[in-house]
């Protein structure tokens, strides 16, 4: 494939506009439902902490990041062979479809969950196709001094599109349940329209072979291994959690060894869909490991985050329960506006002075204020509060740009679209691993000691002590999720006829804004200091090979440099 980035002058632009309106939907839509999780379940009459309903809610969640891990890499290598822009332009029209079918969910009850959960990935589908071109059609439309100025521009709108989907959700959900779809569809079609007016192709595309068997061998153990993550943290057999459940275990190991024998196909495919040989290249190697150690770190730090302030910093300061999905959204504003300062400008400056300054250094800070978030008592001081969430913003968006242009920089123009593939196929599965090793950790941390705490607690109150064993021997996995959904959890757990037999000054206790909070601070903060201290030992691994990547080079010789490998690579 010869790269022709003389698109014209205005191209680039219109290239750099069409693509960060792509990426910043389809990481909206990620995030978007999490925080709307609650109108949604309640809008199609279903109660997602229910018996058997839990799994509705975390493929819920899950569906969108798993399609997207698993498929992003295949849909970069058919960018290569048939067109980068031909791929993305059909991945907007396919989300447009499936935008437009969720905010249509003719159903209730679980045939309604059922609906929304696979058109969630029928729209994972085509975000995918969008994700996996879209830094290929910059990198193929800029010249090489602006190209970490684009990426980091594309990048950083990524990332911060799954913070904004937060407050999004919080905003859209107090209108409609619907509403939080439908913002999508006048997005996803003008999108749509632009891209097929106004996109074209300016790199030849080169024909090959599909790789049918890598595909079968990745997609299948890619999949099976996320999804034994998920099942893993629901409870089983009276466990916390499942990861004793030999049908997990099974999805485990399985998932392992089917990715095993992909490698072994992969080396051995005349025209692999993974080019192993890539990895050769020590800027593309560093840089992805460094970019999957984050992508763990963050998911685990916006989730933790939300389950805090939603659960027990917000309940605490007054706010009900109903309100907090919105106001946690709000609250985390600075580690966005982070993202935005920092992503654009260490793109810009990396061009000039090289990705492993300001990557490494950015990876640095993220785990300074990992270790301040932990420091934190859980009733933290805001102000304190927002500045971590700045530093870590700022520091994330240091490392995000320069090393997304430094990993597409140093490979060869043909094998771009599957690059890009590959590096969002470490970010996305990144995130779905974060989930299952900190939801996990905390559900672990939470079953050691809140049974006793809570028992206590509303037997203190008046609640008749079987009532309260009963509810404190539930999964601790489902008072998580009653946090994580805005919904008190007491209110939730006792029902009404038991609240009905107490005094109304012991309702008032219980369903009010600082019980439960109360109950649950310190078994959370000791599962916080767990999660945040692996974070931040994850943010300094990966710093370390942010700093093994090598120097920096002019762009000309990086793309004379990654020749050789990448005609290695071809098979």
């Amino acid at each position: 494939m010869r790269s022709t980035v003389d698109g014209g002058p205005r191209y680039k632009w219109i290239a750099l506009s069409n693509t960060t309106l792509g990426v910043l939907i389809a990481t909206m839509d990620a995030s978007i439902v999490i925080i709307s999780l609650p109108a949604i379940f309640h809008g199609i009459g279903l109660d997602p902490l229910a018996a058997g309903n839990i799994g509705y809610l975390l493929w819920m969640i899950l569906g969108y990041l798993l399609v997207s891990a698993v498929l992003v890499v295949v849909l970069g290598r058919l960018g290569d062979m048939f067109g980068r822009v031909r791929i993305y332009n059909l991945g907007f029209l396919i989300f447009a479809v499936a935008s437009v079918a969720l905010s249509l969910d003719p159903f209730t009850g679980g045939g309604g969950a059922m609906w929304l959960i696979l058109w969630r990935v029928v729209q994972a589908f085509g975000g995918s196709m969008i994700t996996a071109n879209s830094a290929a059609i910059l990198t193929d439309a800029f010249p090489p001094g602006q190209r970490g100025m684009a990426l980091g521009v594309n990048q950083i709108t990524a990332l911060a599109g799954q913070f904004l989907g937060l407050l999004a959700g919080g905003l859209l959900a107090a209108v409609d349940w619907r509403a939080v779809f439908w913002v999508s569809v006048p997005l996803s079609v003008a999108g749509t329209v632009w891209s097929y007016l106004s996109l074209r192709e300016t790199a030849s595309g080169r024909r090959g072979r599909i790789d049918w068997l890598g595909n079968v061998t990745f997609a299948a153990g890619a999949g099976i291994l996320l999804a034994g993550i998920t099942y893993g943290i629901q409870p089983y057999d009276g466990g916390a959690t499942g990861w004793g459940n030999p049908k997990v275990l099974a999805g485990l190991f399985g998932g392992v060894l089917l990715l095993a024998v992909f490698c072994v196909v992969e080396v051995r495919a005349a025209e692999p869909m993974f080019k192993l040989a890539l990895f050769r290249m020590r800027a593309f190697a560093a840089g992805n490991l460094a970019a999957l150690l984050t992508a763990i770190a963050r998911g685990g730090l916006q989730f933790m985050l939300i389950i805090w302030l939603q659960g027990i910093w917000l309940p605490l300061h007054g706010y009900a329960f109903e309100d907090t999905p919105l106001w946690a959204g709000i609250f985390m504003l600075p580690l966005t506006f982070g993202f935005l300062v920092a992503g654009p400008l260490s793109g810009y400056l990396s061009d000039r002075f090289g990705a492993r300054l300001f990557s490494t250094t950015g990876l640095v800070v993220v785990a300074c204020s990992f270790v301040g978030l932990l420091l934190l008592p859980v009733n933290f001081d805001y102000t304190a509060f927002a500045l971590l969430l700045l530093l870590n913003g700022l520091g994330q968006g240091m490392f995000s740009s320069p090393n997304t242009s430094s990993i597409m920089g140093s490979v060869p123009p043909e094998h771009r679209g599957v690059a890009s593939g590959m590096r969002s196929t470490f970010q996305n599965s990144g995130t779905a691993l974060s989930i299952g090793v900190f939801f996990s950790l905390m559900v672990s941390g939470l079953a050691s000691s809140l049974p006793a705490t809570l028992s206590g607690g509303l037997q203190a109150n008046g609640v008749p002590a079987d009532t309260a064993h009963r509810v404190a021997s539930l999964p601790p996995v489902s008072t998580l999720f009653a946090t994580f959904l805005g919904d008190n959890p007491i209110r939730h757990l006792l029902g009404a006829e038991t609240l009905s037999g107490l005094t109304a000054a012991q309702r008032d206790t219980l369903t009010g804004s600082g019980f439960f909070p109360g109950l649950v601070s310190g078994p959370f903060h000791h599962g916080l200091v767990i999660v945040f201290g692996v974070a931040a030992g994850m943010a300094l691994i990966s710093a370390v090979a942010s700093a093994l990547r090598g120097r920096h080079r002019p762009a000309g010789l990086r793309q004379e440099a990654a020749e050789p490998l990448g005609r290695a690579g071809r098979g």
